[in-house]
């Protein structure tokens, strides 16, 4: 236990987690206004929490290293600076509440299942010694759990959901002041080591975030309702990442957009779309690994060493379906994947292979700098079919003729895939076909995707004819 200190006159301690920047950050603000400005005393705490840090992919655990840095250095230079703690979050909130003599910790929501659990056990530990979390803040534009149907509902249906959400008023913008409120002369302790990584990720400052998300205004937003599709463009913003880790919040992308703009209310609809899988998993914990229809909850899929062989050539890229491969060794190579490619590559995973939508998405988690639990595993359940908005299971991606449709030229397949470089524009995405085969180095596809989808519309037959189990 840190040695006892006279409690300060306004203490508070801001706990930050996903929301690693200075500017418009609600929660941040609370915690200086609860400190009294700058006359009293104000903690900006990141705790490394081994399950969460150890649990994430080496990409993801690189580009927190990084934000948590610049974090530092923006707190610098107003007065301040990060304390890093490592341990249970349980232990250490609670402790340097106590330290510092602060009434009130503040944070931003969380609705992953280990970070509510979390959170209840901390608040639980904070109100034993007479002192309270508060939830000053959420990393989406509307706080899962805000918006309910008129039964009182959360919403199950992305549309109903949308309209209310386009009815919901931002906040009013807060700036960072010039100065902070000084941490006082509490310890800090070393971020990890700085792992190398093989993915070539982008920088992860708030600066390459209003950049970025600059350019994107200015060459792809106008577009974006087709550009968005097509993984052989630059079409998307490319802001995941940095919305993963609050670098930037979706606040302040929405006050640059235009929503008479076709491409900007498009970009809108997608902020939308991150908003209502938190909000699903807010309300049905259990949905970040289970499947969310119980209809579904006895599907049929493959184990066995053809299964685990089918799922390595997907992991590495080589299932002889370039779209699909392009889209893993992208993955690979930058830690990203084209939301296009990733449905289609999670179709083929649960579709064509008949391997568990959980296998793929724990995958995905590993290999994502952007890995964000609820728009991962409900991306992933909406391909299943076991998810909301009613996802026809019916849906079975043709990664060939997806491929066609979105990459005509092939030109997202060969950046990926220089096997294929010199493979005719008419065979790119059917290589099998060019009158010698596939080229040196490139397999066969490793299944026929008309008997495959056959198969899956029959298990997905089988299983929607019996009755759901019970709970």
């Amino acid at each position: 236990m840190p040695t006892s200190k006279p409690p300060a006159a306004n203490a508070a301690v801001m706990w930050f987690r996903r929301d690693l920047r200075i500017e418009d950050h609600q929660a941040l603000a609370a915690a200086i206004a609860h400190a009294g400005g700058g006359d009293g005393v104000m903690v900006p705490l990141f705790v490394i929490d081994p399950p969460l840090w150890d649990g994430a992919g080496v990409n993801r655990r690189w580009f927190l290293h990084g934000a948590l840095t610049a974090l530092d250095a923006a707190l610098d230079e107003r007065g301040s600076r990060l304390i890093v703690r490592h341990g249970d979050p349980v232990e250490i909130v609670p402790a340097l509440a106590a330290e510092i003599g602060a009434r009130a910790v503040f944070r931003s929501q969380d609705v992953g299942v280990y970070g509510r659990r979390r959170d209840e056990r901390v608040a639980v530990a904070l109100a034993a010694d007479d002192r309270q979390l508060v939830e000053a803040d959420s990393p989406w534009v509307v706080p899962a759990g805000t918006l309910h149907t008129k039964a009182g509902d959360g919403f199950k249906v992305f549309s109903a959901y949308l309209r209310a959400w386009r009815q919901h008023r931002l906040p009013r913008r807060v700036d960072a002041p010039d100065r902070f409120p000084p941490p006082g002369d509490v310890t800090t302790e070393p971020l990890p080591e700085q792992l190398g990584v093989y993915a070539e990720l982008p920088e992860p400052t708030p600066a390459a975030a209003t950049a970025r998300f600059e350019t994107f205004l200015a060459e792809a937003a106008a577009d974006y309702d087709d550009g968005r599709d097509r993984p052989d463009l630059d079409g998307t913003s490319r802001l995941s990442p940095y919305l993963r880790f609050g670098l930037v919040h979706p606040r302040q992308l929405i006050r640059g957009l235009d929503p008479r703009r076709e491409g900007h209310d498009r970009y809108l609809t997608e902020l939308a779309w991150r908003d209502f899988h938190a909000d699903v998993l807010h309300h049905a914990p259990e949905s970040a690994w289970a499947n969310w229809s119980p209809a579904l909850a006895d599907m049929e899929v493959e184990e066995g060493e053809t299964a685990d062989a089918h799922f390595a050539a997907w992991c590495a890229g080589r299932t002889g379906f370039p779209v699909v491969d392009a889209g893993m060794r992208q993955l690979r190579a930058e830690g990203w994947m084209h939301n296009r490619v990733r449905m289609i590559t999670a179709s083929f995973l649960v579709k064509d292979l008949h391997l568990p939508w959980q296998r793929g998405a724990a995958w995905f988690m590993d290999q994502l700098v952007d890995g964000d639990l609820p728009s991962n595993q409900h991306g992933w359940q909406w391909v299943a079919g076991t998810g909301t908005d009613a996802a026809p299971y019916f849906r079975v991606f043709n990664p060939t003729a997806q491929g066609q449709k979105f990459d005509p030229d092939g030109t997202y397949v060969r950046r990926w895939i220089p096997e294929l470089a010199a493979v005719p524009d008419r065979f790119v995405h059917e290589p099998w076909r060019a009158p010698h085969g596939p080229p040196a180095g490139y397999p066969e596809p490793i299944v026929d995707h008309a008997t495959e989808r056959q198969e899956a519309l029959a298990r997905y037959a089988r299983t929607r004819s019996r009755p759901p189990p019970e709970c």
